[in-house]
This record gives structure tokens, sequence and C-alpha cells, in this order.
């Protein structure tokens, strides 16, 4: 489980979210909706701990461990395919390179002896024996061969790339998950994939929370929709009951519609709301609109 608590986060004078109040629990998956610019990438920052609130704290189930999917593509530049997804558990990646040091000292102490048989007690409680045939599962799923994982990760393509960064961010087990945009980048193949990752991850009671311009994504892994204007998390609604105008006036209101594309907007919005959900449509385009509101 993981909570904001009154979190508030400020640009100079201006408010980007202010007194946030909301959980996320266990085998739930959440999707942040929102045009860009809207607040979803800095939100999930937040609650990932790369962005500090200026009021307010991020609440974790004490012994569960985070992790998100990372934005910088050239960060893992100096390390290979198969380390960098096992990085996804920095403390799990710490260990093995520590243990490796050890054993090739040539003056190998007592005290060695006894930081490697420590070091190797939490490797085993971690399930570290399997790390490498866990990477390479992940990595041989999301269309990455195995011919390539001993590869610098400065040598892949960019959509390979992403492909890598997916998959350290679900390696290990982690009791929390954060994706910004996770599909972006992936062909169809790969998106339906991912698909099937996160409903793994659900049933294994993962809390998950991903970003997406894309109805039939979040209709088809999560089971909560949040929608973000003007950062503010303003309204929520059951992903399965999702459709393209319900989302448009949850994101715009009817008013800013109306005046962004007339009466007939409104009409539509509200007549047409058990149509099914487009797989395609891209929610990133806002019309002006000055509503502002808060889920508390």
């Amino acid at each position: 489980m993981i909570s904001a608590n009154n979190v508030t986060l400020r640009l100079g004078k201006k408010a980007l979210f202010e007194d946030v109040n909301i959980k996320f629990t266990e085998g739930n998956c959440y999707g942040l909706i929102g045009a860009n610019g809207a607040g979803k990438s800095t939100f999930l920052k937040i609650l990932s701990g790369q962005l500090e609130a200026t009021s307010g704290d991020i609440a974790i189930t004490p012994g569960q461990r985070l992790s998100f999917l990372q934005q910088d593509h050239f960060k893992y530049d100096g390390y290979s395919v198969l380390d960098s997804v096992i990085m996804g558990n920095q403390r799990l990646y710490d260990i093995m390179k520590e243990k490796d040091a050890i054993y090739m000292k040539e003056d190998f102490s007592d005290e060695d002896g006894i930081r490697a048989s420590e070091l190797e007690a939490e490797f085993a409680d971690m399930d570290g024996w399997n790390a490498e045939s866990d990477a390479a599962t992940l990595l041989n799923g999301l269309g990455i061969p195995t011919e390539e994982h001993s590869a610098f990760m400065k040598d892949m393509p960019g959509a390979a790339k992403v492909k890598v960064l997916l998959a350290q961010a679900l390696f290990g087990n982690p009791d929390i998950l954060l994706l910004d945009e996770p599909t972006s980048g992936l062909d169809l193949l790969m998106q339906r994939r991912f698909v099937e990752l996160v409903r793994a991850e659900k049933r294994r009671g993962a809390t998950i929370l991903l970003s997406s311009h894309v109805l039939g994504e979040v209709e088809g892994t999560c089971d909560r929709a949040l929608f973000v204007r003007s950062g503010r998390l303003t309204s929520e609604a059951c992903a399965a009951d999702l459709t393209l105008d319900a989302t448009l006036e949850h994101l715009y209101g009817a008013e800013a519609l109306r005046r962004r594309w007339g009466d007939a907007a409104e009409g539509r919005a509200a007549g047409n709301r058990s149509a099914a959900p487009s797989d395609s449509v891209d929610l990133g385009r806002s019309p002006a609109s000055s509503e502002r509101g808060g889920v508390r």
C-alpha cells in the first residue's frame, strides 16, 4: 500500500498539487488519465521519491519495495542489458557485486569471510540465485533475445531500451509498481504482452499505478481510473466503464467541451456514455479550461 498524505508541491508561487490525500491498495491497478502537462508524471515522481513534496508525506507499508519505470534511456549505457534489469532491485544488485569483489581478493581475510557469509544469507533470502534466470525470462518475454542479454545498453536501439527498462521495473516482484506511459514505443504485440504482465502482477498482489493516454490500455489493465487536470486529481471512475465521451467530460468538464466544440459536445457526452472505449484515442490535447477541483 502507498498513500499520499496532505501532499503539496509548489514551484515558486504556483501549487502543482495541493493537499492531496489518497491511498492505493494491494492487488489493484490505478490508471492516471490526463492531458499533456496535467501533472501525471509529476504525481508519479512524488510517489516514487524522485520529487520531494513541499509539504505532506508519502507512506509505504513497512517492508514493501517500490519500483518505477525509468525515463532516462541513457542512464544504464555503461551496463549490460542483464545487469540493467537486475538493478531494478538495487539492493540485490549491490550484494551481487560486493560478493564478487570479496571473492576476487587475493588476501581473503577472516573479516572478509564473515562479511561474505552475511551477504550470502541475505542473497539467498532475496532469491538471488535465480536473479539472472528471472531477468532473462523477463527480457525474452519482451522480445529481447538471449544473445543480446550481455550487450551493453549503449549499443541497444531505442525501442529495445524501452523493453529493458520495463523489464527492470518488473524485476524482483516489487510490491508497488509505478509506470509512466509504459507502452510508449512498444509495438502492438508488446503492448499486449505488457497487459498480460500487469495482470500477473495484480494477481500476485502488487499495487500498480500507470499513466496513459490510451483508454483501451487503462480499461484492459486497471481497476480504477483517476483523472488529472491542472495539477489536481479531480475525479475517479471504474476503469471497466470508461467511454471516450465520459472520459473527456471527466477531464475537461461539460462546459469546457461546449466552449471548445459547441453544444453538440455536451449532448454527445450525455447520450453516448455506453459506447465502447477507443483503443487508440490520444487524450493529450486539451481545450482551455480554468475549472479546478480535488480528490481528498
